[in-house]
């Protein structure tokens, strides 16, 4: 039998040998991971689920290599390495037909039920003992608690209860000889002893003792055993002891093969096909993939037929592995879940002939106090026949119970509004012909086994539908009508808004749609009857806010700082700083609000909630600050005010750490770090307690991912907050060199508004040259030329000779762009004096590079010379930005003396060294001149390529002016390939891109579609 195993996880993890030898698996560590890979088999396991499993939440900072090589030791353990494969994100085991031993047990365990429920008694028999012969021991034994799959092993330990009792019992119908019985006895002994109440065990006892005409001791076992279901449950033994009881009591079968009565089936609770479903949703929209999906999971027939096939919601739906198929919905209040849930009951009813139960278990249901487990199986058992005084009291007993009742049948059962996986367990049948649906505002990820259908809000479309389906709307109501976008797309409040224009005939949508937007708080618009979103978020947070558990009461806490501050997303880090608490107290609560569905996790790390829930965090915080002093229990202490400055004080700490990240040591870093007039006091401290950044990767990274968060902050205190201008100057290279061009000029505007409100001349010095190179960045020579000017001013005043200098040499830069070839000169000899004067060699290098440019329109050799000497500085201090433009200015010098080819390599130099280090400006002008380079040495595809890219990354960056430069070039490759017509229209994009800016290109523009 064992021949074809190959994979053993009854008793403790083994391999098997093709002659059926068993092998033990080395390592812990290696027998967790073939657990963790069996768990799943011929499924692709995630690298993290694989750490968890090995590690369980701590995996060492060595976890990815460990990880590695225990996966290369199960493949020397394995009848063929092959089997285990890398597959993103992780590793599959492939395991075949017969090859696992759980699926054989599995297998001859539906067998076994199909002939006890036909009363097959020989083929029960056979397939019972095929079934338990594999067993070696507990299932999983030996494995570490992280490990998981202890429900699993739970689940087949009840499994395997149930095939001893079909073994029993289809032996004591197959008239076992004298010496059979006297055998079976001791053996059922045992389990009776195991399972103390276990009714059918002892029932199985008392008869297996009266047919051997020991009637003494069976009646002693069932005294016993009504004794102790008494005097611990508080019930009388079920019917099938009682008619057993009753036979041994009549004198029947004594001794002989059974009879009429043995013939009876097992008695258990006989189900009077309840048909509970509240009605299906009227006008159900929309989401018709994952009603199919759900179908599938649930739906028997169909996951026969589907055999070891997936579905989408994540585990194989398939009828033989002797458990019901379980389907949790999951997400955010009002978005539908149990209107789906019921509109997939419904249709699925007649799969289901035994019946379908429904239970409200009210998690989150306002006013109501959700049911206890011992409360949801009390009305359960009621309603699958159970007498009310025989209820059991204790709730192990009362869970046995409904899955003895339940496992013969095909029942659906929906567990409606769960508020955990604990609330859910207990109620779960045994029987692999049942199927149940359970929503919840949690995932539930702690119920093993299930199918998970998180749900989304609608589309625009289905939205729409919705709104007309149930207003009798027809006309104007289509997914562009603001009504979709002021519900949140959420099914309550686009039913609500429905409600209300059904009621109100003269209301119209755009009526309606224009006190939404009108109002500071939309939630109130969104009650109608005993509709409410605002009530339905409630539930969740006061649930929270009331806790016992610290999780929860942070969760509350964060919740109401989320509304003070209203951001675009949130992360650890933040929270913590925000609450008072550490990052591991602040992942727990944004883990709770989102297992609670008050936040969604966008990206690894980052947290954002649906645009009601911030309307409802905006309420909640606001009632605070208006209140005043909160309550000891109140979650919402500090006001907007003060969030927004815990906010903004954290900000400018991390952007001073990502400066020295990012900015070269030098004049740079240190003025842009020296203090101002109106820098808070505290800023020096606050710094001092905030890690550096690793490298300016990470530097950069941090910005990517905060930026959004910082514009808000910015924009919304620069009337009030100390912090703006200081925060803006901070992380302005961050902001700069990412080429973030239309970020970059609210920035600054709201810097220069700040420090002008504050009196501070510096500040506004900063934000006004800042400024100036966000111009210069976009093409506005002239407009930054001004910016700079009156910055350069203002650094005169206040004699700080470093700004001056740097204000001098973009003066001179601008100068040139701008054609003033002498004032530009003028300039860069002044700044590069000051440079000399200051001991700093990155600005005098700088000078060069910008008197190279200037000299290019001359005499281009000397251009060439200038920008070797501003190389040669960046090679003695190892400056990446001055190396990568000096390679890059070198070679537009090449350009202009007509030599691409002396040209090209410069250009790819530059980048070489620019690599990942992070400067825009610097990549998308060295892409440029690469594009022109490789056109003018023939190499068009490539030229193209480049070009493509350059593009899309301007176009990622919302950047017109070099997009504009990028579709000039892309233009005359088409030309190139004789595509005149496709060249005239990405010239007529260039041009309108570039129309406002000072670039020359715009003349040739000009003249090329002045040829058309």
């Amino acid at each position: 039998m064992r021949n074809g195993l190959r994979f053993g996880l009854l008793g403790p993890p083994v391999l098997y040998g093709a002659d059926g030898e068993v092998r033990s698996v080395g390592s812990g560590k290696t027998r967790a991971l073939l657990v963790a890979l069996l768990l799943e088999p011929g499924r692709v396991v995630s690298v993290d689920t694989l750490k968890d499993a090995l590690w369980g939440g701590a995996p060492p900072a060595s976890a990815q290599a460990s990880l590695h090589n225990h996966v290369t030791r199960l493949r020397r353990l394995l009848d063929n390495p092959e089997r285990l494969r890398a597959v993103a994100p992780g590793y599959v085991l492939r395991v075949g037909e017969g090859e696992l031993d759980v699926r054989v047990f599995e297998h001859h365990t539906a067998a076994a039920r199909a002939a006890h429920a036909e009363r097959d008694w020989g083929r029960a028999l056979g397939e019972s003992t095929a079934a338990l012969a594999l067993w070696r021991g507990a299932p999983l034994s030996g494995l570490p608690p992280e490990t998981g799959g202890h429900a699993f092993g739970q689940r087949l330990e009840e499994t395997r209860l149930l095939v001893l009792e079909w073994r029993y019992e289809a032996e004591l119908h197959l008239a076992p000889t004298p010496d059979r019985l006297d055998r079976l006895a001791p053996e059922l002994a045992a389990l009776t002893t195991g399972h103390p109440l276990r009714e059918s065990f002892h029932r199985l006892l008392m008869l297996v003792l009266h047919r051997t005409g020991r009637q003494a001791e069976a009646l002693a076992v069932h005294r016993d055993l009504r004794a102790r279901l008494v005097e611990e449950l508080g019930v009388e033994p079920g019917p099938a002891v009682r008619g057993a009881h009753l036979e041994i009591l009549r004198g029947q079968g004594a001794g002989t093969a059974p009879g009429t009565a043995e013939d009876q089936p097992p008695a258990v609770l006989t189900p009077p096909q309840p048909a509970q479903l509240p009605p299906p949703p009227a006008h159900f929209t929309g989401r018709e993939d994952t009603r199919e999906a759900v179908r599938l999971t649930l739906d028997p027939e169909r996951r026969t037929a589907a055999g070891d096939g997936a579905v989408p919601g994540g585990r194989p739906a398939v009828a033989s592995d002797g458990m019901p198929a379980v389907a949790v919905i999951s997400g955010m209040a009002g978005v539908g879940k149990s209107a789906l849930a019921l509109h997939v009951a419904h249709g699925l009813r007649e799969r289901f002939p035994d019946g379908q139960l429904y239970v409200n278990l009210h998690g989150a249901t306002p006013g109501m106090t959700p049911l206890t487990p011992g409360q949801a199986l009390a009305a359960l058992l009621r309603d699958v026949g159970a007498e009310p005084r025989h209820l059991p009291e204790h709730p192990d007993a009362a869970a046995a119970l409904l899955r003895s009742a339940l496992a013969p049948t095909r029942t659906l059962m929906v567990l409606d509004d769960a508020a955990n996986a604990a609330q859910v367990r207990p109620l779960l049948p045994a029987g692999a012909g049942c199927a149940v649906i359970v929503t919840s505002r949690s995932p539930l990820t702690a119920l093993d086994g299930a199918h998970r259908f998180p749900l989304a809000p609608l589309s625009d479309e289905d939205s729409a539908a919705l709104l007309r389906a149930v207003s009798g709307r027809r006309d104007g109501l289509s997914g562009a009508h603001p009504l979709v976008e002021l519900t949140g797309r959420l099914p309550l409040a686009l039913r609500v808004v429905a409600a209300r224009l059904a009621a109100r005939r003269a209301l119209t949508p755009d009526a309606l749609a224009g006190q939404l937007t009108a109002t500071e708080g939309r939630l109130h618009h969104l009650e109608y009857d005993d509709l409410s979103v605002r009530r339905s978020l409630a539930v969740a947070h006061d649930a929270l806010r009331a806790s016992e558990r610290e999780a929860d009461r942070d969760a509350a806490r964060a919740l109401c700082r989320i509304g003070a501050l209203d951001l675009p997303a949130y992360g650890a880090p933040l929270l913590a700083r925000l609450c008072g608490i550490d990052e591991r107290r602040a992942d727990a609560a944004l883990d709770r609000l989102v297992d609670v569905a008050l936040l969604e996790e966008t990206a690894y790390g980052r947290y954002a909630p649906h645009d009601l829930v911030r309307d409802f965090a905006r309420e909640i915080a606001g009632a605070t600050d208006r209140a005043g002093a909160p309550d000891a229990g109140e979650s919402c202490a500090p006001g907007p005010d003060d969030v927004a400055d815990r906010a903004l004080r954290w900000y400018a700490a991390i952007a001073a750490r990502s400066l020295e990240a990012i900015v070269e040591p030098g004049l740079e870093r240190e003025d842009r770090s020296r203090p101002t007039g109106s820098q808070p006091a505290g800023h020096a401290e606050d710094v001092a307690g905030t890690p550096k950044f690793p490298s300016s990767e990470e530097a950069f990274a941090w910005g990517d991912l905060e930026l959004h968060n910082v514009v808000a902050l910015v924009v919304r205190h620069a009337p009030t907050s100390r912090y703006v201008p200081l925060l803006v100057r901070l992380i302005n290279p961050y902001v700069q060199r990412s080429g973030r061009v239309v970020e970059l000029e609210v920035l600054q505007r709201a810097a220069l508004g700040a420090a002008r409100r504050l009196g501070d001349a510096a500040a506004e010095a900063y934000a006004l040259g800042d400024l100036a190179g966000m111009h210069f960045m976009t093409g506005r020579a002239g407009e930054a030329l001004a910016l700079n000017d009156r910055a350069l001013a203002i650094w005169r005043r206040l004699g700080v000779l470093s700004w001056v200098r740097r204000g001098l040499n973009n003066r001179g830069m601008l100068l040139e762009g701008l054609g003033r070839h002498a004032e530009s000169s003028e300039a860069l000899l002044q700044s590069l004096e000051l440079s000399r004067r200051l001991g700093d060699p990155y600005t005098e290098a700088v000078t060069y590079s910008h008197l190279g440019n200037l000299y290019e329109h001359t005499d281009p050799r000397a251009a060439i010379a200038h920008h070797k000497r501003s190389l040669a500085i960046g090679d003695t201090i190892q400056d990446v930005i001055l190396r990568h433009s000096a390679h890059c200015n070198i070679g537009y010098a090449h350009l202009t003396l007509g030599e691409p080819a002396a040209a090209l390599p410069h250009f790819e130099e530059s980048l070489r060294i620019l690599g990942g280090h992070g400067d825009w400006h610097g990549e998308s002008q060295t892409r440029l001149g690469l594009v022109r380079a490789l056109r003018g040495v023939g190499d068009r595809e490539r030229a193209a390529e480049e070009c493509d890219l350059l593009l899309c990354r301007a176009d990622r960056r919302a950047d017109r002016y070099t997009g504009g430069l990028a579709r000039h070039q892309r233009g005359l490759l088409l030309r190139d390939r004789g595509q005149a017509e496709a060249a005239y229209e990405q010239w007529e994009l260039a041009l309108a891109a570039l129309a406002k800016t000072d670039s020359p290109v715009v003349g040739q523009l000009g003249e090329l579609l002045a040829g058309r």
